[in-house]
């Protein structure tokens, strides 16, 4: 027999953690499937400066324990590990953790969005000593250096004309002779004298010396030469991946895997089915308005479920 609940969420971080608090507040005793990742992505997040109420800052594992505990004492329930499966195509839904099967009335999709990394072990190596996916969480603490945003689209120029508030300079790194970015965007990064670009290059290396990044190594996709370029931080600007791929025939997305919602509520495409968090919003993806976002499913998912006489 699976394990029925009223409202399940699926995913961690500011968005489930804070859809649970609500929904734990309103009664509803939610269960939340946290993923291999409890906290999502401001656990690899060292310093969170810009989350209010923490005037000194707090680090991002603290900050997730935070509202965990907090989600905890009013009665939500949590199972470590990803969903596998699910079957929304008739109520009450379905849901898999492997071979665990589990019902809900109702379910909160919060399962985030993942930022793409180049993928070499010294980038990883300095992730949160240097290296960030994240200009607008981490740009505050490269003031007055010099720093690069790897990439040649949208994402990456923002990343790099926000930059310029505090970097001395800002190197966007392309693997081609052009960016792929919008012309508005191209000009505005051409006319900014902060802005320098290293053309037909990708990184071979994060250069360090196991404190913080020095430099980076890049190659040529031209000729295959390398050439050092010393700084203090690498920014990628590659874009972010929706974890959507579970919900793939279920939920309808976006082209690039985004759920979509039916604005301003949460509702998805499924009766019964909301979103919130980075899962649904690649414009802004902060922890501030994935923590709103979730007070929003879970108060949606509460008049639902009261709508059909679920209490």
């Amino acid at each position: 027999m699976a394990q029925h609940e009223k409202l399940a969420i699926i995913g961690s971080g500011p968005a489930g953690y804070t859809a649970a608090l609500y929904a734990a507040r309103a009664n509803l005793a939610p269960l939340l499937f946290e993923g291999f990742q409890p906290g999502g992505q401001l656990t690899i997040t060292s310093d969170v400066e810009n989350y209010p109420g923490f005037p000194e800052g707090i680090l991002g594992p603290e900050l997730m324990e935070k509202f965990k505990q907090q989600a905890e004492r009013f009665g939500t329930r949590f199972v470590l590990g990803e969903v596998t499966r699910v079957d929304f195509s008739a109520r009450p839904f379905r849901i898999w953790q492997e071979a665990e099967a589990y019902t809900a009335d109702a379910v909160i999709v919060s399962t985030g969005a993942s930022a793409k990394w180049l993928g070499i072990p010294s980038e990883t190596a300095y992730r949160g000593k240097g290296v960030s996916a994240c200009a607008t969480c981490d740009g505050f603490f490269f003031r007055g250096v010099d720093v690069a945003v790897v990439g040649g689209g949208d994402t990456a120029v923002e990343e790099a004309s926000f930059l310029t508030k505090y970097a001395n300079k800002v190197t966007i790194v392309h693997r081609r002779g052009e960016l792929r970015a919008s012309k508005v965007m191209v000009e505005r990064a051409r006319h900014n004298p902060k802005i320098d670009f290293a053309w037909n290059a990708t990184v071979d290396e994060v250069l360090g010396d196991g404190k913080g990044v020095t430099g980076l190594r890049l190659q040529s996709t031209r000729d295959g030469s390398k050439r050092d370029l010393p700084l203090k931080g690498m920014f990628l600007g590659i874009g972010h991946e929706p974890n959507t791929a579970v919900f793939k025939g279920q939920l309808e997305m976006n082209e690039v895997g985004y759920l979509k919602v039916h604005s301003p509520s949460s509702r998805t495409s499924v009766d019964g089915v909301f979103a919130a968090g980075d899962v649904c919003d690649p414009t802004y993806r902060q922890a501030i308005s994935a923590a709103g976002s979730g007070c929003t499913a879970a108060i949606d998912a509460e008049r639902w479920l009261a709508e059909k006489g679920i209490h």
